[in-house]
């Protein structure tokens, strides 16, 4: 099975070499880090590259040329809820390729919680998880995938998901294989943009404290929105049960820097979680 691209030509170019091109020039305009330990985790945006692409490239930019061999990418449901978390069972096409899914891993993932399943649903039409596979194709090489959609976000089920990873990771077989936990996440939608700074600093605060439970208290007090929040916690739980200490948060911005439009804008941010 081979989930065809379904946002190719509208979040991001559907023409290979363009796509290319636009990724690469991202990258080439952030910055990298100076880090001792090695990343574990990484949160990123995913609207469209025109929007948010350059702030996701600053989290990519810390990965690039690096060495893993499998890349969770946890990402929320937007069209479709159900319970729990799906793992698509088959692979993931970009206009750079096809990535293949780590069966292996994934049915054993499966295998140790009932609230995470092998299904297709909501991975069809969404785009919260594809936008963030072009990215990791022009910066790794030789990478599994293990695509995770989150139908509900509440922090059981973040827990949850984290736990059973952790285990898998943690047994004999895998721990000697290298992963990479990417959390999808936009943050607050269509506020004016002094009010969506004061909601986003709230989260942003929350990733650069490392503290998972008080990001999804904050979301259920509303005094902060981010529609991955799920995403955001369960990848901050695994990175610090795989070991990650330290987290630094990269960059910030509104769509309202692309269009001009301050009256009503999303917030994104990137960072990333080492040891």
């Amino acid at each position: 099975m081979v989930r065809q691209p379904a946002v190719a030509g509208t979040f991001y170019p559907g023409d290979k070499t363009e796509l290319e091109n636009i990724v690469l020039g991202m990258l080439a305009c952030a910055s990298s880090e100076q880090l001792d330990g090695r990343i574990i985790g990484i949160i990123a945006p995913h609207a469209g590259y025109i929007y948010s692409g350059r702030i996701a490239a600053r989290a990519y930019k810390q990965i690039q040329s690096m060495k893993y061999d499998n890349v969770i990418v946890i990402a929320p449901s937007h069209f479709e809820y159900f319970d729990g978390c799906s793992i698509y069972f088959g692979d993931y096409q970009t206009p750079l390729g096809i990535v293949s899914t780590n069966i292996e891993i994934a049915d054993s993932i499966v295998s140790q919680s009932p609230a995470v399943v092998n299904s297709s649903r909501g991975h069809v039409q969404e785009h919260s998880l594809e936008v963030q596979i072009p990215f990791l194709q022009m910066c790794l090489t030789d990478f599994k995938l293990l695509p995770v959609l989150m139908g509900n976000q509440d922090y059981l089920t973040a827990k949850e998901l984290s736990d059973s990873v952790y285990r898998v990771l943690s047994n004999r077989g895998f721990e000697n294989q290298s992963t990479l936990i990417v959390g999808s996440s936009d943050l607050s939608h269509y506020y004016p943009a002094k009010i969506a700074k004061e909601m986003d600093d709230i989260v942003i605060n929350d990733i650069a404290a490392f503290d998972a439970r008080g990001l999804y208290e904050g979301i259920q007090s509303k005094i902060c929105e981010a529609c991955g929040y799920g995403a955001m916690i369960s990848t901050m739980l695994i990175a610090k049960a795989l070991g990650a200490t330290e987290s630094k948060v990269l960059s910030y911005g509104t769509s309202g820097e692309i269009t001009q439009d301050y009256n009503s804008v999303v917030g994104y941010v990137s960072a990333i979680l080492y040891n």
